[in-house]
C-alpha cells in the first residue's frame, strides 16, 4: 500500500511542547523514544487535581494515523481494517470511536488502539512505543489502493477531569456537546482541531489533535484557566491504574491474547462467531477454553493490605504455590492503599480470592478485586 510519510530511523526526539514543559517546571524523562514530562509539582498532587478539576497531559508521542479509501470504493478501508481488527469497523457511524486491538496470527496482542470514523478516512491512535511496528504491520497487510498517513507533524493533548467539559467549551464552543467516544472537527483561532471525548484516566475528558505549530498557544490558553494544571506521565499512570486500563508493554503484549487479558468486549459478538480477522482461530480457541472452564490465566485486579505497593514482576502466591505475576502496580492516591493488575491462574482469579504478593522479601495479603478500582466518570450525555 502507499504511505504518504515513510518512517525514518527513530532517535530520541523532543515533543512539540518540550520547551513549554520545561518552562512549566516539568521534570523530564525518556519514554517511548521521546523526552517527556513525568511530573511538575508532584505525582500525587497532579493525580488528585485531575480527579477534582482538570489536568492537561501531552500525549504527542502517540501515533496518529489515517487509512483512506480510493474515491471509487469509499468502504474499502473499513473492510480491510476488519481483516486486522476484531471489532466492527464498517458499522462505525461518522464521529464515533471504538477501542480495538491489532492481533497476530497466533492471537497475540500487537497493540491496542482507538479507531474513529473521521469522515473521509478512518483515524487510528496507536501507542507511541509501537507506532513504527504498527505502521509496518498495516503496510504489509493493507492493499496498495489504500493510503496510510502518519501525522507526525501533529500534537495530541489530553484534557482530563470533571472540569474538562466546561473549560474546553469556554475555549472551543460546541465541544461540550460531545459524548464519550465521539469526536468532531472544530476551529480555534484559525486552527483546525480534531476533538474526541475520550482519554486514559477514567475521568471525563478530551483528546485534542492539532498541528504541532499551534500546540504551545493552545496549551497556554488551556492552563490560563485556573481550573487546569499541567500533569505528567506519573499521574497519568496512577490514574489509568485506578481506572483498570491496561498499558501495552506491561499488561499487554504479543504473548497475551484478548480473552486472557479480559478484553473480550473489544471483540464484537458477531465477529467472534464469523471470524474473518487475523488471529481469529487462536482467539476462538481461547474463547472455547473460557466456555469450558479450561482457560489458564486471566488479568485481574488486586487490592493489597498495608502501604507497600507491589510493582511489575512481583510474584503472586496462594499458599506456597506461585499462581501469577503483577504486571502493573502502585499506591492508589484515591483509595489510600496499594493496587495492582496481575495475571493469575484462573482457579485463583475469582473476586475476593485471598492471595499474597511478595514485596521486598515479604508476603503481603492481597485479594482479587473487580476493576475499575475507582469508578469511571465518562460523560455519556445528560
Amino acid at each position: 500500500m502507499s504511505d504518504e510519510n515513510e518512517p525514518q530511523d527513530q532517535q530520541p526526539e523532543e515533543l512539540p511542547l518540550d520547551a513549554w514543559h520545561r518552562g512549566q517546571g516539568a521534570r523530564m524523562v525518556s519514554f517511548a523514544g521521546y523526552e517527556m514530562p513525568i511530573q511538575y509539582e508532584g505525582i500525587v498532587a497532579e493525580h488528585n487535581w485531575t480527579r477534582e478539576h482538570a489536568s492537561l497531559f501531552d500525549v504527542s508521542h502517540m501515533g496518529q494515523l489515517s487509512v483512506t479509501s480510493p474515491q471509487d470504493d469509499p468502504e474499502l478501508a473499513a473492510r480491510e481494517l476488519e481483516k486486522l481488527l476484531p471489532g466492527a469497523i464498517a458499522s462505525l457511524k461518522p464521529g464515533k470511536m471504538r477501542y480495538s486491538l491489532l492481533l497476530s496470527d497466533s492471537g497475540g496482542i500487537l497493540d491496542d488502539l482507538m479507531v474513529t470514523n473521521a469522515g473521509p478516512h478512518l483515524s487510528l491512535v496507536v501507542n507511541g512505543a509501537r507506532k513504527w511496528d504498527d505502521i509496518a504491520h498495516l503496510r504489509e497487510h493493507l492493499p496498495d489502493d489504500l493510503t496510510l498517513t502518519h501525522y507526525d507533524d501533529f500534537a495530541l493533548l489530553a484534557l482530563q477531569g470533571p472540569d474538562a467539559g466546561g473549560v474546553l467549551e469556554a475555549l472551543v464552543p460546541g465541544t461540550g456537546a460531545l459524548t464519550f467516544m465521539t469526536g468532531c472537527l472544530f476551529e480555534w483561532e484559525g486552527q483546525h482541531l480534531w476533538v474526541s471525548r475520550a482519554g486514559y484516566t477514567g475521568e471525563d475528558g478530551f483528546e485534542i489533535s492539532l498541528h504541532a505549530g499551534a500546540a504551545e498557544a493552545f496549551a497556554s490558553a488551556l492552563v490560563a484557566d485556573e481550573r487546569v494544571r499541567p500533569a505528567g506521565l506519573g499521574a497519568r499512570d496512577s490514574l489509568r491504574l485506578e481506572a483498570g486500563l491496561p498499558l501495552y508493554g506491561h499488561d499487554l503484549d504479543e504473548d497475551i491474547d484478548p480473552v486472557t487479558a479480559d478484553l473480550v468486549f473489544a471483540l464484537s459478538k458477531k465477529r467472534r462467531e464469523t471470524g474473518g480477522f487475523l488471529g481469529h482461530m487462536a482467539v476462538a480457541a481461547r474463547l472455547a477454553d473460557e466456555g469450558a472452564g479450561t482457560l489458564a490465566r486471566r488479568r485481574v485486579g488486586l487490592l493489597l493490605d498495608g502501604r507497600l505497593p507491589a510493582r511489575e514482576g512481583a510474584e503472586v502466591f496462594s499458599g506456597d504455590r506461585m499462581v501469577g505475576k503483577v504486571t502493573s502496580g502502585g499506591f492508589s492516591p484515591t483509595l489510600g492503599r496499594p493496587i495492582a493488575m496481575a495475571y493469575v491462574d484462573v482457579p485463583h482469579a475469582s473476586e475476593g480470592a485471598a492471595l499474597e504478593c511478595e514485596v521486598r522479601g515479604k508476603r503481603l495479603p492481597a485479594s482479587v478485586a473487580p476493576m475499575p478500582f475507582v469508578p469511571h466518570r465518562y460523560y455519556r450525555g445528560s
